[in-house]
């Protein structure tokens, strides 16, 4: 069976940041094979209502033997397994927070699970270090590369 590849941004600003994505990073260790990791940078909260702490944030691209579906499972219980508590909060501080960004070039959206990430072009602290991993991925969706995408961001930014 040909492995499946996935981008995972991970990010954490509770407790012990550094820690928190040691720990994950080993944990996503066991259920996939680790090909490439991005440097960390340390961000602002996205879009937040209450005060909270800068985050810390790096992709990962991984090879998977399962499905996406089995890959949102697994992420699930590795959050749940750092402390992570789901509540109904958007963009609340969390210990450890892990979204699929792409798998492989699937298109993919239900109530639970979108891939593309709906929003992964609007975060520097996603394109940043996946342009550093993997610049020349193409977005399904857009059909641009990784990097023009990051160029494009900062050119709006400014």
């Amino acid at each position: 069976m040909k492995p499946n590849t996935a981008y995972l941004s991970i990010g954490s600003n509770l407790g012990n940041r550094s820690e928190n994505i040691k720990k994950c990073i080993s944990h996503i260790s066991a259920i996939s094979i680790i090909k490439a990791t991005s440097s960390i940078i340390e961000t602002e909260p996205f879009k937040v209502s209450i005060k909270q702490d800068n985050f810390l944030n790096l992709v990962v691209k991984i090879e998977y033997l399962k499905d996406h579906f089995e890959l949102l499972k697994d992420i699930n219980v590795i959050e749940s397994k750092l402390g992570r508590i789901r509540s109904s909060v958007r963009n609340e501080p969390r210990i450890i927070d892990i979204d699929i960004i792409f798998f492989n070039n699937l298109i993919f959206s239900n109530d639970n699970l979108e891939i593309p990430h709906p929003r992964f072009k609007e975060r520097f602290f996603v394109l940043h270090p996946l342009s550093e991993i993997s610049p020349n991925f193409i977005d399904p969706i857009t059909k641009k590369t990784i990097k023009f995408l990051l160029d494009e961001a900062k050119n709006t930014s400014d």
